[in-house]
């Protein structure tokens, strides 16, 4: 079991002794017996923002719709 562990932390070891250039943010979470490397996208951003631009923009509208409705509404009932 020992034998086990010490080969596994020298495979860890020499896994991090590879410099390579990324473009990339990369993010590492550590435990004992885990290793888990997280890597993100650096289009991600640009890709995010032009999924979620059109829905955003849909709700503002469908937002302001009902707001000037309910404003509406409420100055009509008032100014009776």
């Amino acid at each position: 079991m020992t034998q086990r562990k010490d080969m596994y932390r020298a495979a860890l070891q020499r896994e991090q002794d590879v410099a390579e250039p990324r473009s990339a943010k990369v993010t590492t979470l550590h435990t004992r017996y885990l290793r888990v490397t997280i890597e993100v996208d650096p289009d991600l951003r640009r890709d995010l923002s032009r999924w979620v631009n059109l829905p955003v923009s849909a709700l503002v509208l469908v937002g302001a719709t009902v707001l000037r409705s309910l404003t509406d509404a409420a100055s009509g009932v008032s100014g009776r």
